[in-house]
């Protein structure tokens, strides 16, 4: 059975920090890129950041700078720095693991986690 648990979330003054982890079982872990997203109330989900198994990086345009997408293999961990909090931060943050775009192992399912509540409010 395929998991991915999110953790991490919380309530969070502006200008703090929090680091999300989403520890994945039962995917081969390393060959998937691993991303995260987040959903505000009443706005659509968007893409966060995602980082591929051979460890290349994107990054939404509003989180550059700020946050810090990582990965443990050994561990099936994906970790979320986030810095420098602000309000419209504020969603629930969900991990998703892709299979890679190309080669043997591209038609395999995607897979989401149900998500962690980041709370940005003083």
């Amino acid at each position: 059975q395929v998991q991915l648990v999110e953790s991490g979330g919380g309530l969070v003054q502006p200008g703090g920090s929090l680091r999300l982890s989403c520890a994945a079982s039962g995917i081969g872990f390393s060959i998937y890129t691993m991303g995260w997203y987040r959903q505000a109330p009443g706005k659509q989900r968007e893409l966060v950041a995602t980082l591929t198994s051979d460890f290349t990086s994107t990054y939404a345009d509003s989180v550059k700078g700020r946050f810090t997408i990582s990965r443990d293999n050994a561990k099936n961990t994906v970790y979320l720095e986030m810095s420098n909090l602000k309000p419209e931060d504020t969603a629930v943050y969900s991990c998703k693991a892709d299979p890679p775009r190309f080669g043997l192992f591209r038609s395999l399912p995607d897979y989401w986690g149900q998500g962690t509540q980041v709370t940005v409010s003083s």
